[in-house]
């Protein structure tokens, strides 16, 4: 008498478990084994089933572009001025400042009568540079508002 060793017998019944269970997998609900079947059977015989996507050309294509508003897109941006110019290529933009015209003066009067303008805090052995000078423009703008108020 020949002994089978129990691990024999264990995996032989695994096995045989999960092709039973396999089988139910492939008979999806609503549908019997003869159905599945020829659905296969008709995938495996269909054209171009290994082939991938756009690997035999382009697609057909159908446009859902109105044609007579796509020539006259076209039409329009052929006479647009500068249509083949990037941006730049022809100098320098046209400049349009959102700053008061005053206060941009008055800032730059002040800055260009400071008495240690070009001296940096750098410059004077890392130490922080404070002006005992006074800005004569600075002087004068806050003569005007003491006078007007």
């Amino acid at each position: 008498m020949r002994v089978v060793p129990i691990s024999k017998i264990l995996a032989t019944t695994a096995a045989a478990w999960m092709l039973a269970g396999g089988a139910v997998a492939q008979s999806p609900a609503g549908r019997s084994r003869a159905d599945v079947e020829a659905e296969a059977i008709a995938a495996a015989h269909a054209p171009n089933q290994n082939v991938t996507r756009g690997s035999r050309g382009a697609e057909p294509f159908t446009s859902v572009a109105d044609p007579a508003k796509v020539q006259q897109d076209a039409i329009d941006t052929a006479h647009a001025p500068n249509q083949n110019v990037t941006r730049g290529s022809r100098g320098a933009e046209p400049f349009t400042s959102t700053a008061d015209p005053d206060a941009v003066r008055a800032q730059a009067e002040a800055a260009a009568a400071a008495p240690d303008q070009n001296v940096t805090s750098g410059s004077r052995v890392n130490s922080k540079v404070i002006s005992s000078m006074p800005n004569p423009v600075q002087m004068r703008a806050d003569a005007k508002r003491s006078t007007s108020n």
